[in-house]
């Protein structure tokens, strides 16, 4: 019906082992943030294919980019069409998954890009 989807973000994927700074509005959680806001709890360490196979079984999901250890997903709303930019970084070394997602437009979220990792969090275990 309508369409938010707002421009890609010319600032992700992973640059010295770190996925992009929240932008200090509370749309965004990173589990390599020190900020209250915007931390989450890192994913257990799993394959990306693992975490593509979870990420792919939701509704309205985008995989743009893919490596053995990245994975930068799209997720739509259903009725607006807002766009949330999901990215997954396995950390081998400190052997775990760093997880960014953000909300391309707006400042509120209602929660949802803190509800949508943990929902992927619950569904690895």
């Amino acid at each position: 019906m309508f369409n938010f989807t707002g421009e890609r973000p010319s600032n992700l994927g992973v640059k010295d082992g770190k996925l992009a700074a929240c932008p200090g509005s509370p749309n965004c959680v990173n589990s390599q943030s020190d900020d209250a806001q915007s931390k989450i709890e890192p994913l257990p360490a799993v394959s990306i294919a693992e975490i593509k196979k979870v990420v792919e079984s939701m509704e309205r999901t985008t995989v743009v980019e893919e490596t053995d250890n990245y994975l930068y997903t799209e997720f739509q709303s259903k009725l607006m069409g807002y766009v949330d930019d999901v990215e997954f970084y396995l950390d081998s070394e400190a052997n775990v998954v760093h997880v960014r997602s953000a909300s391309r437009l707006g400042k509120s979220d209602l929660g949802v890009n803190r509800k949508r990792v943990e929902e992927i969090r619950a569904k690895l275990k």
